[in-house]
């Protein structure tokens, strides 16, 4: 490509980026904080008669069964009716959702909440990623997921403090304790930016007005090249049930999982780890748990550049995952101060988002149409289970032995993902490897 087309190709990019990233970034913010504010939740709700760490691992865990069992349809529905309806169905949808957790009253309320929080959330992150692949060629997807991924770091950076200070600060309105408090007000900003984005986002590149005729082109031939690019190596996969007879698929899936099991291991369990550690208030520990948040928001966005950059996926992901293993057993071995458990635990983080940002990079170059829709929306889904398993395997080990024994656990799986993108990821991809 000439140099004068290259700037302009790069113009109209960065160009989208700032129209539509911003909007997916603040919805993914509300969607994390909707999802594991349940952190926060528990340390008032341990104060109820009817709740333990039992109720809230298996409380935790149980979205993602509801999430597991409507995501691949969800995807494959966004794929047909376009982004602006589907997206607006789940902001909605989930808002709602994480506002009625105030109701529960018992562990089986408590459960069949949580797990219709899971089937109303269902498809938005693989629905994120399918709706990049229309707007980004592969050179700049792990930078735009790196940036669209960095809400989530931000949401414990934002969240912790803000669910903290909604713990102490409550008014008690019409009634409420302080963990119901915090779901209704967390709840409330989903349904509102819900109703507003259809306004917001354009389904496709082709229907979007806000580009000049030259750059729609620009972007529909970028697509199509990349597109001939994937056929041209053998790796593009196109049908429905092409996502499924797809051993790396399949692989994706299993590496996906072992990261996973870090990030809801460390998001769900964070506020009880500091509190255990830490003496102060629930604001307090909020602030302590915005520290690992803050480092990962920059360490992921800087490290997903740095992969475009050098066109390399396949040793940056198994390397943020092997990082993120090391990290999280010096975390649980002892003997660390409190700070050092905090800056281990800030690496940790930094390398789970950072391993997440580049990991989508590798599925979403093999796989395009139907088999996309189908392909990430079961490589997420499956490897989201983890967020079923992780609270209850740190719920189990640190009933029977500690919460150091239940944070070194977390290694194993982060480890196990390093070694599978190693074994299965050796193709090559413009000019460099992957």
């Amino acid at each position: 490509m000439p140099p004068e087309q290259e700037t302009f190709s790069s113009a109209t990019f960065r160009k989208i980026s700032w129209r539509i990233i911003p909007v997916l970034f603040i919805c993914y913010i509300l969607a994390y904080l909707d999802r594991v504010n349940i952190g926060f939740a528990k340390l008032g709700m341990k104060q109820e008669d009817w709740f333990s760490d039992a109720v809230f691992a298996t409380g935790s865990g149980i979205f993602f069964i509801g999430y597991f069992l409507f995501e691949v349809p969800g995807n494959l529905l966004m794929h047909r009716v376009g982004a602006r309806i589907w997206m607006t169905r789940i902001m909605i949808s989930w808002g709602v959702m994480s506002a009625l957790c105030a109701t529960a009253s018992s562990p089986k309320m408590f459960y069949l909440l949580r797990f219709l929080l899971g089937v109303a959330e269902a498809g938005f992150f693989p629905g994120v990623i399918l709706y990049l692949t229309y707007w980004f060629p592969r050179k700049y997807r792990a930078r735009m997921v790196a940036l669209f991924m960095s809400a989530v770091a931000l949401a414990g950076v934002l969240g912790s403090p803000l669910s903290g200070w909604l713990l102490e600060m409550h008014s008690g309105w019409m009634g409420t304790r302080d963990w119901q408090w915090l779901f209704i007000m967390e709840g409330i900003p989903s349904i509102l930016l819900g109703i507003a984005l259809p306004f917001l986002l354009t389904d496709r590149p082709e229907k979007a007005k806000w580009l000049t005729d030259e750059e729609r082109k620009t972007v529909v031939d970028a697509m199509a090249g990349d597109a001939s690019l994937v056929k041209a190596e053998g790796g593009g996969r196109h049908g429905l049930m092409d996502a499924f007879r797809s051993g790396k698929v399949w692989v994706f899936a299993a590496i996906y999982f072992g990261i996973v099991v870090g990030l809801y291991g460390v998001s769900f369990w964070m506020p009880q780890i500091l509190q255990n550690i830490f003496a102060g208030d629930k604001f307090k520990i909020g602030l302590y748990a915005a520290v690992p948040w803050t480092c990962a928001t920059v360490g992921m966005i800087l490290f997903g550049r740095h992969s475009d950059k050098t066109g390399e996926r396949r040793w940056h992901t198994a390397g943020a995952a092997f990082v993120g293993a090391l990290a999280f057993f010096v975390a649980g071995s002892g003997g660390l101060s409190n700070i050092g458990v905090l800056v281990a635990l800030s690496v940790g983080i930094t390398a789970v988002l950072s391993a997440c940002a580049t990991f989508w990079s590798l599925p979403t170059a093999i796989l395009t149409g139907a088999a996309a829709a189908a392909g990430i929306a079961w490589i997420n889904s499956v490897g989201n289970l983890a967020g079923y398993l992780s609270p209850e395997l740190i719920a189990y080990l640190k009933t029977h032995y500690d919460i150091s024994t239940a944070i070194r656990s977390m290694s194993v799986f982060m480890a196990m993902s390093g070694v599978l993108v190693l074994a299965v990821w050796r193709r090559k991809a413009e000019g460099a490897t992957t």
